[in-house]
């Protein structure tokens, strides 16, 4: 199975209780905007939080952005009133966190549907805990609502007594396991944050990381990231270039009733062109995206 071409390079947290953020994200260049009502938002201003969310993923100032919002988990205060509002505000889609089972999952959808949750709103989820990594193939088949595993790699580094390093050897079987079964399930999935803001060589090489290690592409938790973030997950003019090339050598092969293609010496084949077609996809998603913005 594969995932759509939509753009998910950037995936900027920005806090839900927070005007001004909300308003700076309209003209950000990030990919997705994830308004939190968790961890960003502090106790006595959740329902302010959830308010000034709604209202925003309402307004439809936010262009072709991805706008997905993150609730509280079901088993605190507000997580049943927050997805009841995010229902009914109608986001990209809703991001649970800490999911560990199905059960999760299905209790989370049971609310949102209930409350009238329009049928473009997909299911997200953040995979988080040990629990969740050694379930997390049957959390990405929990239902057809589900469309994206978002990493959150500082609640998983704690909850190991791990470390987090600069290769992230701590975290790369856990990382495996939800690529694994999200790809095996034809989800989207996105890297975990990077926590030095001013470390911006460093946080480039874990884009790089991420992006050979299959991900989609790399949340954030601040606007000075987004450039390099959306330049490492994009597709690069050569890899385009070639892309057209080999997609085209193949349809003329195929045509002359050839069985192999070569193109520059190299051998193409089907897996090839599948993969080149998608980054020329992407490609186009993107340019689409920024002209929109």
């Amino acid at each position: 199975m594969t995932t759509t071409a939509r753009p998910r390079r950037s995936v900027l947290y920005m806090p839900g209780s927070n005007p001004r953020a909300l308003e700076k994200a309209k003209s950000l260049a990030a990919d997705v905007l994830i308004l939190d009502l968790e961890d960003a938002v502090a106790v006595d201003a959740k329902e302010e939080a959830r308010r000034l969310v709604g209202e925003a993923v309402q307004s439809s100032d936010y262009g072709a952005r991805e706008l997905v919002i993150r609730t509280n988990g079901l088993d605190t205060p507000w997580g049943r009133d927050d997805l009841v509002a995010a229902a009914a505000a109608g986001p990209d889609a809703v991001l649970l966190p800490k999911v560990e089972s199905v059960a999760m999952v299905k209790e989370a959808e049971s609310v949102l549907m209930a409350a009238g949750v329009p049928d473009h709103t997909k299911i997200w989820c953040m995979m988080e805990t040990p629990r969740g990594m050694l379930r997390a193939e049957e959390i990405a088949a929990a239902s057809p609502r589900l469309a994206c595993f978002v990493m959150g790699t500082s609640d998983l580094v704690k909850d190991l007594q791990a470390s987090h390093t600069p290769l992230r050897l701590p975290v790369l079987t856990s990382l495996g396991l939800c690529l694994l079964a999200a790809r095996a399930e034809g989800l989207a999935i996105l890297d975990g944050v990077y926590l030095d803001l001013n470390d911006a060589e460093g946080f480039q090489e874990s884009c790089i990381q991420g992006l050979e290690m299959g991900f989609d592409g790399k949340t954030l938790i601040h606007p000075k990231q987004l450039a390099i973030a959306n330049e490492v997950f994009a597709p690069s003019a050569a890899e385009i270039d070639w892309s057209r090339r080999i997609i085209a050598a193949f349809e003329e092969a195929e045509a002359a009733g050839q069985g192999v293609v070569l193109v520059e010496g190299k051998l193409v084949e089907n897996l090839h062109v599948d993969n080149a077609k998608r980054l020329v996809a992407l490609s186009e998603a993107i340019s689409a995206l920024e002209t929109d913005a």
